[in-house]
């Protein structure tokens, strides 16, 4: 059986890293991208099974990247988590309204976001 892929869009190389680590630990395979052009062109390339998607990312914020996502028909299911240091409750509703399937504020549990994982690849 392959391994689940996840894709990490984040531009801060700590976060990147530690969020690697948990979830390569829990069998995921990790790729990552340092901000939201990057993100679009891995996503073009190999669709993977999840986004964990930084809302505040270079070149193109989280949510332009979302909104890419959700217009495209062959991502438009694709489970995405958004991640921010702004625990705001406009960029909460932001990433509902565009469709987000969970939003979680940095500093963030490591089991959190493992269960937020497993629960949306699992369906």
């Amino acid at each position: 059986m392959n391994a689940k892929r996840v894709l990490i869009a984040e531009d801060e190389p700590h976060i990147v890293e530690s969020l690697r680590f948990i979830l390569s630990r829990e069998g995921y395979t990790v790729d990552d991208a340092g901000d939201g052009e990057s993100a679009c062109r891995s996503l073009a390339a190999e669709r993977p099974d999840l986004v964990i998607l930084d809302v505040m990312l270079p070149l193109l914020n989280g949510f332009e990247v979302l909104r890419r996502l959700r217009a495209d028909p062959a991502t438009t299911g694709l489970p995405v988590i958004m991640l921010t240091a702004k625990g705001q409750a406009q960029d909460r509703r932001t990433a509902e309204d565009i469709g987000a399937d969970a939003f979680i504020t940095k500093p963030f549990s490591n089991r959190d976001v493992v269960d937020h994982v497993h629960r949306l690849i699992a369906g």
